[in-house]
């Protein structure tokens, strides 16, 4: 062994490249591409499409405000929801300097759908629920191919 090779110092800075001397991993894809955007932002433009397409029909949708949460919230320690099952969606009536506001609750949407169309379908389905009842009017009215699916 007299052409032994000794061994290199390792210098005190990020590594230019991996063991296998290819570069460093980057990401999968650019973020430009859909790929790389999270599941928080897709479900976040579903409900602006959904919003976008009730607009076409329903001008004054521009005055209320729409927000996506993880989960909805109980304020008090012992309080329950009135129909034992956890909403999906809610509304926030307009009150003095505030608009009103319609909420979408993205994880018990999420876990109720397998894919990505049926999670736009339903997602669609809470916003026209939430905007008609802001409105006082039926879900058909607001969007008349509500229940279609």
């Amino acid at each position: 062994m007299d052409n032994a090779v000794p061994p290199r110092a390792t210098a005190p800075g990020p590594r230019r490249r991996d063991r296998h001397g290819r570069g460093m991993r980057g990401p999968i894809a650019p973020p430009q591409v859909p790929l790389a955007a999270s599941r928080a932002e897709v479900f976040a433009d579903l409900v602006q499409d959904s919003v976008e397409r009730l607009e076409r029909r329903w001008p004054q949708l521009a005055d209320i405000d729409f927000l996506v949460l993880e989960v909805p919230r109980l304020d008090g320690p012992g309080e329950r929801w009135a129909d034992e099952a956890v909403p999906l969606g809610g509304t926030i009536p307009a009150r003095e300097g505030r608009r009103a506001r319609v909420v979408v609750y993205r994880r018990p949407v999420e876990i109720r759908t397998k894919g990505r169309d049926e999670r736009a379908a339903l997602v669609h389905e809470v916003v026209v629920e939430q905007v008609a009842e802001l409105l006082g009017l039926t879900p058909e009215t607001v969007d008349p191919r509500y229940g279609e699916d």
